[in-house]
């Protein structure tokens, strides 16, 4: 007779969960709680390791671990002597392997390598010495490398190698043999799960809700550094993105969309599953009886990657039409967004749209802001599979949203989808959907309906609890569980059947980033 042994998963986040709300944090939660059988291990990338506690964690997590990017450097001395030549020979070689494609090849080697010096502190207080920026500069000028044309600057150097000091930091987390490592993002939450895995061998699994690596693309085109600090940290996270999908154990894209960035990354297709986001429709009822005044309403973070400018001059559109019209935000403002959020009331007032526009601040009860509107809207130039849309879908309201991510994969023809960034679309759409009742009310239906379906929580938690059986399976001191044997035969042949999706024409590639960036 076989023994039941407890699955323990170490979950690592960045930014989310548990120090955040928002529908990562949300989905995190939600898997914990509804695996209660599971032990799960919590490290979590944070900003400067102040931040206070926005969930209370489950019983089920036994352990937690914060690596802070920012705030007081890690405790530690450089390497000296002959420890201090190892460091600036790989560094170099680390260095090289992001500004030289022949050179890529050394960049796993000499990630894995630092980790050992990162966990003794060494290796944040060498990369903020002298030799790292000096390594820096001299192979910036490299006549043969491309950076060295835009000649960078000493504050060039100095800025980029303190980006990347505070990017390495989570290598100083403590890899232990466990039975699997599950990263909720790309990025730097997979590091720990990387090192584990090149140190005991762990199963490794990659979630990604959005594209991390995109996102990296579309935040530096506006980012405050030169085009030689840009292009260095974004080699940095495009290699980390493509060892991460080369050495998951499985990748679980929560969008067909974001599947095809995963294979162009180099994830063989058969190490993809696509596992759609997921609600409790009992937890999201019908929202009832709509505002008696036509309003808008949005729920999410204050974030540029919401791309609120575009829905509030969308809204200037509708109230030229509607002038009873209001815009209400649900979401609170992360710390350092302050200034976008300012910069959004300033638009509004500027658009002559500021008092009929309203920043709602963080809800208690994330189903108010969607029963605040006649129609929630989606603006975001980014996004994998939104949980606020699948809930608003839930709660029976109508749609609209813009053509990114997995979004056209959740509504389908239950809400109104436009283009990015084009507020002229967004406000067409929306004024379709206000002079409209009878149409409202059977798109919102039957997008309840819809996520009733095909989006349930129950679904989703079930699709992961599979996931740890099979791959705690691979682990020779353990036993599969039933459950786990079921799973893996039920899905057996769903490795092939996801359908690739082009990419939209507004989105950026990884081919041409750079050359965007430049330009």
């Amino acid at each position: 007779m076989q023994t039941q042994v407890t699955t323990q998963v170490t979950l690592l986040t960045e930014g989310t969960y548990p120090h955040s709300h928002g529908g990562v944090s949300v989905w995190c939660d939600q898997l914990i709680r509804g695996i209660p059988d599971f032990d799960f291990r919590l490290i979590a990338v944070t900003g400067t390791g102040r931040e206070p506690l926005t969930w209370e964690l489950p019983g089920n997590v036994r352990d937690f671990t914060e690596i802070p990017l920012w705030g007081k450097p890690p405790a530690g001395r450089a390497p000296r002597g002959r420890e201090a030549q190892l460091f600036r020979a790989g560094y170099e070689r680390f260095l090289l392997a992001l500004l030289d494609p022949a050179a890529e090849g050394e960049f796993a080697d000499q990630l894995y390598a630092m980790a050992a010096l990162a966990r003794s502190g060494s290796l944040s207080a060498a990369l903020r010495s002298e030799d790292a920026v000096r390594i820096l500069t001299s192979l910036w000028n490299r006549p043969h490398l491309a950076a060295s044309a835009a000649r960078p600057t000493l504050h060039d150097a100095l800025t980029a190698t303190d980006l990347l000091e505070h990017a390495l930091r989570p290598l100083a987390a403590v890899p232990r043999a466990g039975v699997v490592t599950h990263a909720v993002s790309g990025g730097l939450a997979t590091i720990p799960g990387l090192v584990a895995h090149h140190e005991h061998g762990t199963p490794f699994l990659l979630t990604e809700h959005g594209v991390y690596l995109r996102e990296r693309y579309l935040g530096y085109r506006t980012g405050p550094y030169g085009w030689p600090v840009k292009a260095l940290l974004l080699g940095f996270y495009r290699l980390l993105a493509e060892e991460a999908y080369r050495r998951a154990a499985l990748v679980t894209p929560g969008s067909r969309y974001n599947r095809r960035w995963e294979e162009r990354g180099g994830t063989p297709p058969d190490r993809i599953r696509t596992v759609y986001n997921g609600v409790d429709p009992a937890d999201f009822p019908y929202s009832g009886p709509e505002p008696a005044v036509p309003t808008l309403s949005w729920a999410g973070r204050v974030d540029p990657i919401k791309d609120l400018e575009t829905l509030i001059r969308a809204f200037a559109g509708v109230r030229a039409e509607v002038p009873r019209a209001r815009l209400r935000l649900f979401g609170g403002t992360p710390r350092g967004g302050e200034a976008y959020r300012d910069q959004c009331v300033s638009l509004a007032a500027e658009l002559g749209v500021g008092d009929a526009v309203t920043f709602e601040g963080r809800v208690e009860d994330i189903r108010d802001a969607y029963a605040a509107g006649n129609v929630v809207m989606l603006s975001s130039i980014s996004e994998g599979f939104p949980f606020t849309l699948i809930e608003a879908m839930s709660c029976g309201r109508a749609t609209v949203s813009t053509d990114v991510g997995g979004v056209r994969e959740a509504v389908g023809d239950t809400g109104l989808v436009v283009p990015p960034r084009d507020p002229a679309a967004m406000a067409k759409a929306a004024l379709a959907l206000l002079r409209d009742p009878a149409t409202r009310a059977s798109m919102g239906e039957a997008a309840r309906l819809r996520v009733i379906d095909q989006f349930t929580l129950r679904q989703t938690i079930d699709t992961f609890r599979g996931i740890y059986g099979e791959l705690a399976a691979r682990q020779p001191w353990l036993v599969l569980t039933p459950i786990g044997v079921e799973w893996q035969a039920r899905h057996h042949q769903e490795r092939h059947q996801d359908h690739h999706l082009t990419l939209h024409d507004n989105d950026i590639t990884q081919d041409d980033a750079i050359t965007e960036i430049a330009q």
